[in-house]
């Protein structure tokens, strides 16, 4: 496989990483209490913050949002980088192409998790919330850090399936796994960051985000069907004979 193929296999799943990060954001059971969570770890009201914002104000929504990223993406780079390593291992103890194999399951992970996050499948126990509640926030920023780790670690009902998904394509992909984990923490802080600021237009979002999901739980089981079935080599040959051929026209 050459250079650039590698390269364009490499970019779907980055782009796939960074979808599933901004899906996990987006799902209806994070963001409709994105308002009340970035006001229990600032202290603020959600009043105050969905209204004009002074400089001092956007400072510790900033400082606070970083501290709690800071907080998730160590979680979820560790289990990333377990799901590396594990992949790695199950590739050198299975005999024969172990690769596909990983790959093949990684793929029906995917489906099935599609499946669920569209609701046209049900699986229990992926329904029960497994989060922390904190009847008393831990003070100032360590406080906001310690929330984060609660946070990745414990909401399973609309992460734990879409980020379950990455973790397999993390180890049926050793050498980018910690890759596609860091894609996937950039696709769940940009539009964290970015409606830190605009709280106030979060209900325009959480309107649609049913339909949000459902149209990325189609991507995820077409990704699915792609990795089940060795299809990637081969949308990636056809996009790099796609963008050669355009190029050899305009040069033409």
């Amino acid at each position: 496989m050459g250079i650039i193929e590698t390269d364009t296999m490499l970019l779907a799943g980055m782009l796939l990483a960074i979808g599933a990060g901004a899906l996990s954001f987006l799902s209806p059971c994070v963001l409709p209490i994105f308002p009340a969570y970035m006001s229990y770890i600032t202290g603020i009201s959600v009043k105050e913050l969905q209204s004009n914002k002074s400089s001092r104000m956007v400072r510790q929504l900033f400082t606070h949002s970083f501290f709690f990223l800071l907080a998730v993406s160590l979680v979820f780079l560790s289990l990333g980088a377990s799901a590396s390593f594990l992949g790695q291992w199950a590739q050198q103890l299975l005999i024969g192409d172990s690769g596909l194999l990983i790959q093949r399951i990684a793929g029906v992970f995917i489906i099935i998790m599609g499946l669920f996050i569209a609701g046209w499948i049900s699986i229990p126990s992926l329904m029960r919330e497994r989060c922390f509640h904190y009847t008393k926030k831990p003070v100032g920023y360590v406080g906001t850090f310690f929330i984060g780790l609660g946070f990745a670690a414990g909401w399973t009902p609309c992460i734990g399936p879409i980020f379950g998904s990455i973790l397999f394509l993390a180890a049926s992909n050793p050498g980018q796994g910690i890759f596609y984990t860091l894609m996937y923490v950039v696709g769940f802080s940009i539009p964290f960051l970015i409606l830190t600021f605009f709280i106030g237009k979060t209900r325009w979002i959480v309107r649609h985000s049913q339909l949000i999901m459902k149209f990325g739980a189609v991507l995820m089981i077409i990704m699915g069907l792609v990795l089940f079935f060795g299809l990637m080599p081969r949308i990636s040959g056809f996009l790099l004979d796609l963008v050669q051929d355009t190029w050899l026209a305009r040069l033409g």
